[in-house]
C-alpha cells in the first residue's frame, strides 16, 4: 500500500470510530480503544503511522447492547455490522464495515456473500473462571472456537499442524464450547479475558477493573476512552511500548483496497 492510499485508509477508518463513539455515548454504552489503537493514541496521538486497522473493546454486557442497538443507528447505506456467528460472518468477533470499500485479507473467501469492506474490530471481552485450571480450560477452548470459525471462513495457511487441527475441530460443538469461553453471567469474577481477540494466555487475561475504569485520551481530532490502567496493559501486551518497531520490521496486511 502506498503512503497515499494508507493516509485514506486511516481517514475511513478514523470516520468509522467516531460513528461507534457516537452510538456508544448517546446510549451509554461502555467501550474502549484497545490493542494497537491504544498504543496509537498514548505514543502518536493518533493511528500508528504505518498502521492498517482500529480495534476496540466492550465486555459482554456491552457487547451485546451494541449489536442490539447499533444496527437501528447505522445509516445502511453507508454501514454494515457485520455480527459474529451471522450468516455470512462465520467469525467469532465483529466488525464495522464500510459499504462500497474493499479490504482483503489472507483468505480464499469460502462464502462469497461476506462483506469485505473496510472494517473496525470489534472484541468482546469474557469472564475469565477463577483458578489456573478454569482459565486454561477456557484458553483451550477458545482455540477450538477460532479454528472452526477460521476453517468455516476459508482460512489459507501453509502450517500442516493448523491444518490438522482445523479439520479434527470440524467435529466438534461450537455453541457448547463457545458458552463455556464466554461464561455469561459470571460478572463478579476478579479476571476477565479477550481470548477470542489474542493468540497468547498471558496477554489476553486482565483484572476486571481494567475494563471498569476509563479516561479519555486525545486521539487525532477528537477523544476517545482507553483503560484508566493503559500503562499496566500496554505493558502486558507490548513491554516498552513507548519504543517504536524499528523501521524495517513495521508490517502491514497484504492486501487490496478500494475507497
Amino acid at each position: 500500500m502506498t503512503e497515499e492510499l494508507l493516509k485514506r485508509h486511516q481517514a475511513v477508518l478514523y470516520e468509522m470510530l467516531g460513528v461507534i463513539d457516537g452510538i456508544c455515548r448517546k446510549h451509554g454504552i461502555r467501550y474502549m480503544l484497545f490493542a494497537g489503537t491504544v498504543l496509537g493514541a498514548v505514543r502518536h496521538g493518533d493511528i500508528i503511522p504505518w498502521d492498517d486497522d482500529l480495534d476496540v473493546v466492550m465486555t459482554r454486557p456491552e457487547y451485546d447492547r451494541f449489536m442490539e442497538i447499533a444496527p437501528k443507528e447505522l445509516d445502511p447505506e453507508k454501514y454494515f455490522l457485520q455480527k459474529e456467528f451471522s450468516e455470512h460472518w462465520p467469525m467469532f468477533f465483529s466488525k464495522l464495515r464500510k459499504n462500497n470499500t474493499a479490504f482483503l485479507e489472507r483468505y480464499i473467501p469460502k462464502d462469497l456473500e461476506s462483506h469485505r469492506g473496510v472494517y473496525i474490530d470489534i472484541f468482546p471481552c469474557d469472564n475469565l473462571l477463577p483458578g489456573k485450571l478454569g482459565g486454561r480450560l477456557q484458553f483451550y477452548a477458545s482455540k477450538i472456537v477460532i479454528a472452526k470459525s477460521l476453517d468455516r471462513r476459508g482460512y489459507w495457511t501453509k502450517n500442516w499442524g493448523k491444518k490438522i487441527f482445523m479439520a479434527l475441530c470440524r467435529l466438534l460443538p461450537q455453541k457448547p464450547i463457545c458458552r463455556f469461553v464466554q461464561q455469561k453471567g459470571r460478572d463478579d469474577t476478579e479476571y476477565v479475558h479477550t481470548f477470542l481477540g489474542g493468540a497468547t494466555y498471558q496477554r489476553n487475561v486482565y483484572p476486571r477493573k481494567w475494563f471498569d475504569e476509563a479516561v479519555e485520551m486525545p486521539f487525532r481530532n477528537g477523544t476517545f476512552p482507553v483503560s484508566a490502567y493503559f500503562h499496566e496493559m500496554l505493558t502486558v501486551s507490548y513491554g516498552d511500548y513507548m519504543t517504536p518497531t524499528p523501521v524495517g520490521k513495521r508490517k502491514i496486511k497484504v492486501h487490496a483496497e478500494l475507497v
